[in-house]
């Protein structure tokens, strides 16, 4: 599968191989070209497990100060390739002065709260339509308005306390609220709010452990860029914490997390059985409970939604890049505004 996004090629075909024909770049498929595309066209290039690159196509990127990402199949970080001229020291830069100045980092994180809460109320409500209960029907709508009022207040905080308060109170109303979109068993799923380190019940080992997977990726997305993943806006900076990974992974929780712990409850696809009790009242997934997850997030990835901003359908699982892509050229001063992804 190949898509080409932000002028970035992003290449996850198995034994794929790139290669330079005069000024095109080819890809070749079992020794037969699949795609070709002037080279002018492409900025970058991430490649996702087994895809074989020549060296005169890697000299040409590395001349050119195009760069070239690794990632393992399943999206995580492996390293990245740059030539002498680049200008991911000046995006760091960049990200960093952001930090430095209040109304710059102030709405880049209310932004992402933003996007979070519309996302937050985009699942709310579709789980409204899919109940069977009046009384969960009622409560979800309520829970509905409570987050479009959110929604509302997130355009009009101006400090990065307000906006760290909206996301608060936005969270409490969500969760709150999370057990009425549980219709599989919920004495088997019960499920009284969000707690971690470490969860204490079936629904919360569940999101820790998706949680984790979304973090990963955009964790991978930040370091293809050029972004340090521990330098964010929203989430305060501490020592070992990739914060803006965090950040970035806000407004993506509902849609590539919870959602997808969602279905795999409400579809018995994970049950009881794929559980483990640990001393303490800690609650894990067992060795078959993380297959089935694992199998169910590489699909979800695979699944394509409409950008808003690019306008065009794009993989699940390549949202953490294209956000983190549109992060770094606003912070460069090549767009007015961060834009959160909000699937249409």
């Amino acid at each position: 599968m190949l898509k080409q996004l932000l002028n970035t090629l992003y290449v996850q075909t198995q034994g794929a191989y790139l290669h330079l024909d005069h000024e095109t770049l080819k890809l070749d498929v079992e020794r037969k070209t699949a795609f070709q595309m002037p080279l002018q066209h492409i900025g970058g290039m991430v490649l996702f497990g087994n895809v074989m690159v020549s060296p005169f196509l890697l000299h040409r990127f590395a001349e050119d100060g195009r760069s070239v990402v690794w990632m393992s199949r399943g999206g995580r970080f492996k390293c990245r390739m740059n030539g002498p001229v680049s200008g991911n020291v000046l995006l760091r830069k960049a990200q960093y002065a952001a930090q430095a100045d209040p109304a710059l980092a102030t709405a880049v994180a209310r932004n992402i709260v933003a996007g979070k809460v519309r996302n937050s109320r985009t699942v709310i409500q579709r789980a409204a339509r899919e109940t069977d209960s009046a009384e969960d029907r009622d409560a979800l709508e309520e829970a509905s308005k409570l987050l479009a009022a959110a929604l509302r207040a997130a355009g009009r905080v101006r400090t990065l306390d307000e906006v760290r308060g909206v996301e608060g109170q936005a969270g409490h109303v969500y969760f709150d609220n999370f057990r009425r979109m549980v219709r599989a068993d919920r004495e088997v799923f019960s499920f009284n709010g969000r707690n971690r380190r470490p969860p204490r019940d079936r629904v919360n080992a569940l999101l820790s452990f998706i949680y984790a997977l979304v973090r990963g990726d955009c964790v991978s997305a930040c370091e293809g860029v050029g972004l340090d993943p521990q330098f964010g806006y929203l989430h305060a900076l501490r020592s070992g914490r990739p914060s803006l990974a965090l950040d970035l992974m806000e407004e993506l929780r509902p849609i590539l997390a919870d959602r997808l712990a969602l279905t795999l409850i409400n579809r018995a696809q994970v049950g009881s059985r794929d559980f483990e009790e640990r001393p303490g009242g800690a609650v894990t997934l067992s060795e078959s409970g993380r297959k089935a997850v694992l199998v169910a997030y590489q699909k979800r990835k695979q699944e394509e939604v409409s950008h808003p901003v690019l306008d065009r359908q794009v993989p699940l699982g390549l949202i953490p890049h294209v956000q983190a892509r549109l992060l770094a050229r606003h912070l460069r001063g090549d767009t007015e505004a961060y834009l959160p992804f909000t699937p249409r």
